[in-house]
């Protein structure tokens, strides 16, 4: 018998080049009055840039706002609560986040917080929340996380260094904006980074306990646009072919993985990013092939498949075969775009791997990985990526 599932994403995507300048009339149609917009530093004052282009928009509809630009990479506890005391010192209604993932996350932290009480950290888990957020729109200027699609919110304890997951379908936005045109000066650091994120982000998902059907598909034409657009838009950010089919592939990932959520690369990848302040993206990927090789075990036919979507050559193979040219092809996409092969090119340290590992394994994310594993498993997944060469 075939199983049920719901199937979450945003009630409105707006998708293509020059689509932010409808963001004015969204706002109006959705009667928000003042909306809080969150951002950063960097992206508010580059010139023409994504905060420029949104507020032009705003300007041009009569809507009144507030910009937080505190936003940090990885945000922690005080962005939010410093977001939410703006929020209600204005008197905001409304959320507007313009940016990567810590931008989303943020506007979703602020959020939860502003509904849902003030200790964010009791809130960790799936569907821990019981009252609706803020109306919220996500514009987005990556390609990349996928969390202006998503239900997932994360945030980092900065006193403890640990990522927590807050999964609740009250966190998906309203409304999602995603503009190609936004990302053309992306550096290629950042392109690479978030662009490894979205690769994982479909990868996982495939290969998930969860997954179906439709995410299946999803994953699979990821992949595909993927595997042939991200390296061209590392080396020419102004490729507006590579950078619309990056936002495509990364839109799919992330209804994908919205719906049949990660696992252990994700659930690894939140510890060394809060205890080492590193780029999300880029823990992904360098844990990416050490994990996947570690589940090729659960499920061989379905790394299989994942070869054959990233261009591998599989005719006369093995199924087992055929599943480790999967493997090649990812540790190849991250050389290609410049990612390092050892987690020790972030920091991290042999000594914290044992609590990492005990923490990934509470993370939301490792209960649908496709292998169980156990502590001692998970250290030693964190030791052969520390290994790596």
């Amino acid at each position: 018998m075939a199983k049920n599932f719901d199937f979450l994403m945003p009630s409105v995507n707006f998708f293509g080049p020059g689509v932010i300048e409808k963001i004015g009339d969204r706002v109006n149609a959705l009667n928000m009055k003042k909306p809080l917009i969150i951002t950063d530093k960097f992206l508010e004052h580059a010139e023409n840039g994504p905060v420029v282009q949104t507020l032009d928009s705003l300007n041009k509809a009569n809507v009144n706002y507030t910009i937080y630009d505190g936003v940090e990479p990885n945000p922690k506890i005080h962005n939010i609560k410093a977001a939410k005391k703006l929020f209600q010192e204005n008197d905001c209604d409304s959320i507007i986040t313009i940016g990567g993932g810590s931008a989303h996350d943020t506007g979703k932290g602020a959020g939860i917080i502003l509904t849902n009480g003030d200790d964010i950290t009791k809130l960790a888990g799936i569907e821990t929340l019981k009252n609706a957020l803020p109306p919220l729109i996500a514009v987005n200027t990556t390609a990349g996380t996928g969390s202006e699609l998503t239900r997932h919110c994360v945030i980092t304890n900065q006193e403890t260094h640990l990522k927590f997951v807050i999964v609740s379908w009250r966190n998906v936005p309203l409304v999602s904006f995603n503009d190609p045109m936004l990302q053309l000066n992306v550096p290629a650091s950042l392109t690479a980074a978030t662009g490894m994120d979205a690769f994982v982000q479909a990868i996982e998902p495939f290969v998930s306990t969860n997954h179906n059907a439709i995410t299946d598909g999803l994953c699979l034409q990821a992949i595909k646009l993927i595997e042939g657009s991200l390296r061209e838009a590392v080396a020419n950010g102004h490729n507006v072919k590579a950078r619309t089919d990056m936002v495509q592939a990364e839109m799919l990932a992330g209804m994908a993985f919205n719906n049949a959520d990660l696992g252990y690369v994700h659930a690894m990848a939140h510890q060394l990013g809060g205890q080492y302040d590193a780029p999300h993206g880029v823990c992904c990927a360098l844990l990416l092939p050490t994990v996947e090789k570690y589940n090729i075990v659960a499920c061989p036919e379905r790394f299989a498949e994942l070869a054959k979507a990233m261009g591998e050559n599989t005719t006369g193979l093995s199924t087992r075969d055929a599943a480790e040219l999967s493997i090649k092809a990812m540790r190849q996409m991250s050389q290609d775009v410049g990612i390092p092969s050892s987690i020790k090119a972030i920091g991290a340290k042999p000594a914290d791997f044992e609590l990492m590992a005990t923490n990934a394994l509470k993370d939301g994310n490792a209960f649908s990985n496709p292998r169980k594993g156990t502590k001692d498993d998970i250290v030693k997944l964190f030791q052969e990526a520390y290994n790596q060469k």
